[in-house]
């Protein structure tokens, strides 16, 4: 296992359109022992109830999201440029539902303050989650959105998460 520093939230400086949208990050949680994580391309990170957060959006059909509705926890893994990007290609084709897709990529969970992530990130937020809300289509004010992002009406739930902490190796 790498050894994982506390990072001064207030140091972090990242691009978060380059991290998020371009590298793509992967989210981590665990319920009873059974760890999943995918890949996201789509979140946020800034300042909402007076807290520092993550945002994090997951379809209906993932497996994840069945995990991330028993958890309390979450971790948003980032990688080292873009050097991972095949692997996190993976995690989000293959389900955790159907297989141990974690070994399959060889990716390995480590814990902080029970809240798991990758070992393999470069640099990671643990996050509690305050909030789950479901997006649906009707609340749109751009309906073409449904057309190209939600054909299949597999929506997605937004989950807010508190920052716990951000650690780097």
């Amino acid at each position: 296992m790498h050894d994982f520093q506390p990072y001064p939230m207030e140091l972090l400086e990242f691009n978060p359109f380059t991290k998020i949208g371009k590298e793509w990050a992967a989210i981590v949680t665990e319920v009873d022992g059974k760890a999943n994580a995918m890949t996201a391309s789509w979140g946020s990170v800034g300042v909402l109830w007076g807290k520092n957060i993550a945002t994090i959006f997951v379809r209906e059909s993932r497996y994840t999201k069945e995990l991330l509705d028993k958890s309390d926890t979450f971790s948003v893994c980032f990688f080292e440029d873009d050097k991972m990007h095949s692997t996190l290609n993976y995690l989000g084709k293959v389900s955790g539902r159907n297989e141990d897709k974690l070994a399959g990529a060889r990716l390995h969970i480590n814990h902080s303050d029970g809240v798991p992530f990758l070992d393999e990130a470069k640099f990671v937020l643990t996050c509690k989650k305050l909030s789950t809300t479901l997006i649906k289509t009707e609340d749109f004010n751009d309906p073409s959105l449904k057309d190209q992002f939600y054909q299949d009406n597999d929506l997605h739930t937004m989950y807010v998460g508190e920052i716990l902490q951000v650690y780097a190796r």
